[in-house]
């Protein structure tokens, strides 16, 4: 699957399934449940490397952390799921050239076929279009963008009229300045469903009701391993809690015999 071919599915009414993965395990586990996407997010500064937030991961570290994901895929190559990478903090905000040159190390060095960018300002939108001329796809992503949280916070965007036509308005400049699909984070449901139904290219939702062309997860928040989850993701199960009792039972044992 090539990033353009998610167009089809929201012709077709498919829904487009995405989840997290950031080693090999992950990457396994990810693939083998069917995720159409799958996205090493910078998500990945918490679940794999113990930050608090998104901010310290490096471009080293999401190219390393891509490999390892897609070392653990098991199928043949043309039924792996889509891998997109995130661009870290600072990895595309400091210029034009500099953003060409690390996302194009993203898909020169790992098998990732597109990049994820934050945020539509008018110096993003100018390296969103760099980058697609560049022969690069991105992805979009608008709502609560974690990047931003110093000034933007964590809380739900999208509520005031302001804030509402500011991402739709962005949300349609994003298409058209070539982005093959859009995640919209932590915004109202109708808000999510009326973008959605204005774009052409898919709309794949997180915290933003299940109206859209698709959903994105962390697969730690899914299966209960975060220590803090987010309002808008609850666990299929208290993965931590499991894994924790069962590892102290083996502990408890061990020191018996």
């Amino acid at each position: 699957m090539i990033p353009s071919d998610l167009v089809k599915y929201k012709e077709s009414g498919k829904k487009i399934i995405a989840l997290t993965a950031w080693d090999s395990i992950s990457g396994s586990l990810t693939e083998g449940a069917g995720a159409d996407i799958v996205l090493v997010g910078d998500s990945l500064a918490m679940v794999a490397l113990g930050f608090k937030t998104t901010l310290p991961v490096t471009l080293d570290n999401m190219i390393d952390h891509t490999n390892a994901v897609c070392r653990g895929f098991q199928k043949t190559i043309e039924n792996q799921p889509l891998v997109i990478c995130d661009m870290p903090f600072l990895s595309y905000h400091c210029g034009q050239d500099m953003a060409v040159e690390h996302a194009g190390r993203i898909i020169k060095e790992t098998p990732a076929k597109g990049v994820k960018l934050e945020g539509a300002e008018p110096e993003i939108q100018a390296v969103i279009s760099r980058l697609i001329r560049m022969g690069i796809p991105v992805m979009g992503h608008l709502g609560v963008t974690p990047q931003s949280y110093l000034n933007q916070g964590l809380r739900k965007q999208g509520e005031s009229n302001l804030s509402k036509e500011k991402i739709k308005k962005e949300s349609l400049l994003l298409q058209d300045l070539g982005c093959f699909s859009l995640v919209l984070e932590h915004i109202p449901d109708l808000l999510a469903k009326e973008i959605r139904d204005d774009l052409k290219i898919p709309v794949i939702g997180i915290g933003a009701g299940n109206l859209c062309d698709g959903q994105v997860r962390v697969t730690a928040d899914l299966i209960g391993l975060s220590e803090k989850q987010p309002p808008f993701c609850k666990p299929v199960f208290e993965g931590r809690k499991i894994f924790v009792d069962k590892l102290k039972e083996w502990v408890k044992a061990e020191r018996i015999n």
